[in-house]
């Protein structure tokens, strides 16, 4: 859902940063051949994580859930020569998807694909991160912020995408996917280890940074 209408969300793309010929190949091939293309991140918000990224140029960058690469590649471009993003996903299929459009990429080197459940695999990693983006399976977001917190560095920023779960969150009676959602923005907001802010782009982000 977008919170905005298509018109003025195309005004807004208009008067951005275009996304680069490759990052259009892999978004009109996920609409085409992929399931939920929806999950995708989209021009505006991939600029807007490419724009973070270059910001905080980070050296040690994490992703939650692949999908079909698109955020990957917009945050790589920010992660410093030398410096690496681990993008975990447990699904073969659209990782091997990803994989291909990543090969041809000029962020190739700076990007890790890792097939595997996110619960399983944080815990084993050693690196202090300076950039994390979770969007993966909504029900174990609280699960993802405790894993991490702890492996981001001061400074560093933490991003939750789909907060605002196409409006539902609003509804009184919330499934228990969007209970999920309710409850870890809550769960940030109440941490006193981050200062947060909930925004309404695309299907709501939370930024969340590292004291």
């Amino acid at each position: 859902m977008e919170f905005i209408s298509k018109e003025l969300l195309e005004y807004c793309e208009s008067f951005s940063e275009k996304e680069e010929i490759l990052l259009k190949e892999l978004n009109r091939e996920t609409h085409l051949k992929v399931n939920s293309p929806r999950m995708l991140s989209g021009p505006l918000q991939g600029r807007f994580l490419s724009f973070l990224s270059k910001m905080i140029k980070p050296k040690y960058a994490l992703e939650i859930g692949t999908y079909t690469g698109y955020s990957a590649l917009c945050i790589a471009e920010g992660v410093v020569e030398g410096g690496k993003l681990f993008t975990i996903d447990p699904n073969e299929e659209t990782n091997a998807f990803a994989a291909q459009f990543i090969s041809k990429s000029a962020q190739k080197e700076k990007i890790e694909l890792v097939l595997g459940k996110a619960q399983t695999i944080l815990p084993t990693l050693k690196q202090k991160f300076d950039l994390v983006f979770i969007d993966a399976d909504k029900k174990n977001y609280g699960l993802y912020f405790d894993l991490i917190i702890d492996k981001v560095n001061t400074g560093g920023l933490i991003i939750a995408d789909n907060v605002l779960w196409s409006g539902k969150i609003l509804e009184e009676r919330r499934d228990e996917e969007t209970e999920s959602i309710h409850q870890f923005n809550k769960k940030v907001n109440d941490d006193t280890r981050v200062e947060n802010i909930l925004l309404p782009i695309r299907d709501g982000l939370m930024l969340m940074k590292r004291k």
